[in-house]
Formats: structure tokens, C-alpha cells, sequence
């Protein structure tokens, strides 16, 4: 499946941005943008979200989406940064495609099943009835009480075709039947990946936790794990500077 792509810079080196769930290429603007200034850049909508084409949601499948947009780039070879689910789509890619993946920054997930409470929130949405007509504002006060966050609620309205006959614009159907795939991570029999990997961690996110730290190795020995004090699983938002810093000092370690 070929994926939406966002490109930004040029450089001998390429760097490929996926975003979490219910996100899309955009949301990584900010970085792409830094990244852009040295690198040659792509920003994908994954399967099932923003302007890319639905279907069935596991990470293989994914993995190979981002292999088969970069194959009709002319992309050999490439370093991902992954937020979340996009997070562990990097690391299905590098561990999959080892060759192609020069090296692999994992925001705030890990290889590991992490819900809270993903799946409650999208049984929630199931049962939501969209009205004839719907404007922003009222977007956002049909899906705040089922969120709970008024960010949470922005997120998933860039997901939502406003105006009349409002309705999910990206593949929920299949995203709501394969969420438990979504929030866990596949038992692979698999060599580790060998190069460089950074896991950049919320510091009051629970998403990264000490008990993930040895599987963590396990798959990626040369893996290093640093938080960002202070921020949540939205830390490339709510620390966009620290993260972007962070970001590049990594980025630009030596290619193996």
C-alpha cells in the first residue's frame, strides 16, 4: 500500500516521521521541520489515517506499507522517528528490514501491550451519532466528554469530514475492530536489531516503564532510554524544543 507522503529538505541522509494513533503526517510538522534543515525528510500517513487508503491494521502490515512507499521513492535507506504507534512501527521496520534502518527514535512507547484506555475510548466513539451538519465548535463539544481532554478531543477531530453529512474521514471501522492488535506488540522470533536506538520517554507517562526496560534491550541492545522530565505521552508537544534537541544530537550520530 502506498502511503501519503509530506517532504520536506534534502541531504544525503533520509529521515521518515510516523505518527501515533489517530494522528497523521502534520502532526510531526514541528520536527520535520527542524529535521528538514539537514536531512532529506518524509512525513507518512500510515494505513487507515489521513490521506492514505484503508484496510486491515497489524505491524507488519504497516512496517511494509512505509517499505513499499520508500521503494517508490527510490529509498534505500533510512532513519525513523515513531511516535507511539508509530513508534512501533519503527521498530517492526528495523527489526524486519534491519538493512534499510540506519537508526530508530521510539517516542514514548514500548515493544509491549500499552492500552490505557485506548479501547474504552474507541467503544465510546462507536456508539457516536453524527448530526446532519456539524461545525468545529460542535465538533469538539460532541467529542470532549468522550475524551475527556480538550486535546485529545482536537486530535480526533482533524479525523471527522465537517460540514453536512459529517463522518469519519479515516478507516475507524477498521481501526475500532483491530485496536487490540494497535495496543499490543507481536511475540516475534526475531534477531535484535543492531544499530542505534534511542527511546525517548515521557517522565510521567506510563507508557515506559522500568518492567519494559530488559525486553527493551532484549530486541535492541544498543538501545538508550531517556526521559523528558515532566512530560506526558504528548511530550514532542508539550516539550517540542527539548524533544526536537534531543532529537537531532541523536540523528546525527555517524550511520553504521
Amino acid at each position: 500500500m502506498k502511503l501519503h507522503a509530506i517532504e520536506r529538505g534534502e541531504g544525503p541522509e533520509t529521515v521518515v516521521f510516523l505518527h501515533g494513533l489517530f494522528g497523521r503526517a502534520r502532526n510531526l510538522g514541528f520536527l520535520q521541520r527542524g529535521a528538514a534543515a539537514t536531512f532529506r525528510t518524509l512525513a507518512l500517513d500510515l494505513r487507515n489515517h489521513g490521506h492514505s487508503p484503508h484496510g486491515p491494521t497489524s505491524y507488519a502490515l504497516m512496517a511494509q506499507d512505509v517499505l513499499e512507499t520508500l521503494d517508490d521513492l527510490g529509498i534505500e535507506r533510512f532513519a525513523v522517528v515513531g511516535h507511539s504507534m508509530g513508534g512501533k512501527v519503527g521498530m517492526m521496520l528495523a527489526l524486519a528490514a534491519p538493512e534499510r534502518v540506519t537508526k530508530l527514535l521510539v517516542a514514548d512507547i514500548a515493544p509491549a501491550r500499552t492500552g490505557h484506555g485506548q479501547r474504552e475510548m474507541i467503544s465510546k466513539l462507536e456508539t457516536l451519532t453524527f448530526p446532519p451538519s456539524l461545525e468545529r465548535r460542535e465538533g469538539l463539544a460532541l467529542l470532549e466528554p468522550i475524551t475527556g481532554s480538550r486535546p485529545v478531543a482536537e486530535l480526533l477531530l482533524q479525523n471527522i469530514r465537517l460540514g453536512d453529512s459529517p463522518g469519519w474521514s479515516i478507516g475507524f471501522d477498521a481501526l475500532s475492530r483491530d485496536i487490540h492488535d494497535i495496543e499490543s506488540w507481536p511475540d516475534l522470533q526475531i534477531a535484535p536489531y543492531e544499530g542505534p536506538v534511542l527511546f525517548l520517554r515521557g517522565g510521567a507517562s506510563p507508557y515506559v516503564l522500568p518492567e519494559h526496560h530488559d525486553h527493551i534491550r532484549a530486541l535492541f541492545p544498543q538501545a538508550l532510554i531517556r526521559s523528558l522530565p515532566d512530560a506526558g505521552h504528548w511530550l514532542h508537544v508539550e516539550q517540542p524544543r527539548a524533544f526536537l534537541k534531543e532529537m537531532m544530537e541523536f540523528l546525527q550520530i555517524p550511520a553504521r
